[in-house]
């Protein structure tokens, strides 16, 4: 039998482009930055199998470095910010300012509405001056005021809410005013809050879901 002219070569494999699941090697501890790719789609070869890039990514931990922005939604199980886990129930939780050993935790107040509040004390004046900000903030149908008389009785009346900006007190008793006062009102800058509604879910809410912070 004749030997055949030159060199025996092989034809080549076939190219495997398909995905491989799951991840193999080595886990690193260290934080390093994702590659960036050098190549542009008319410079990657024609030969090559075309890559793939990650339009759904799983690791173990993730870290930034400085700003981190989304633009849809972020689902999880639990958040932490700050060193505090966000729930349903809003708190703080801090040292205890009197007792050593000990720590103080408040709850976040709750209600049927988006609310606002201004306190103080009214000593020898009959005009309780709301914040200028106030104006453009809540609706000023909704404010209410709480009055609280100091060392005497003094038959405190809300004589008239001017404007939304400032609320006008007397005294029945034609008495030096001196009380503590409690002004609550409801914010205007978004949809009235829907206490109740049908539904099974939090996805379910009539209203606009995105005005709100929550965990479903």
């Amino acid at each position: 039998m004749a030997e055949p002219a030159g060199e025996f070569i092989p034809s080549p494999r076939s190219q495997d482009c398909s995905k491989h699941a799951g991840g193999w090697g080595r886990g690193m501890n260290d934080y390093e930055y994702i590659w960036y790719g050098n190549k542009s789609e008319d410079d990657y070869p024609e030969e090559a199998c075309t890559p793939w890039y990650h339009k759904r990514a799983q690791i173990d931990d993730f870290r930034v470095n400085n700003d981190l922005d989304v633009t849809g939604d972020i689902t999880a199980n639990e958040v932490t910010a700050g060193g505090v886990t966000l729930s349903s129930r809003k708190d703080f939780d801090i040292p205890h300012p009197t007792k050593d050993g000990w720590r103080l935790r408040h709850v976040c107040l709750e209600g049927p509405e988006a609310g606002v509040y201004y306190r103080g004390r009214l000593t020898n004046d009959t005009m309780i001056n709301l914040p200028e900000y106030w104006d453009g903030l809540v609706d000023p149908a909704t404010i209410t005021v709480s009055l609280t008389q100091i060392g005497s009785s003094q038959d405190l009346i809300v004589d008239a809410i001017q404007w939304g900006k400032r609320i006008k007190v007397r005294s029945g008793t034609a008495a030096n005013i001196d009380c503590y006062f409690l002004v609550h009102a409801e914010r205007k800058d978004g949809e009235r809050l829907i206490v109740e509604y049908e539904g099974t879910s939090i996805d379910d809410y009539p209203g606009d879901n995105s005005q709100y912070t929550h965990n479903k």
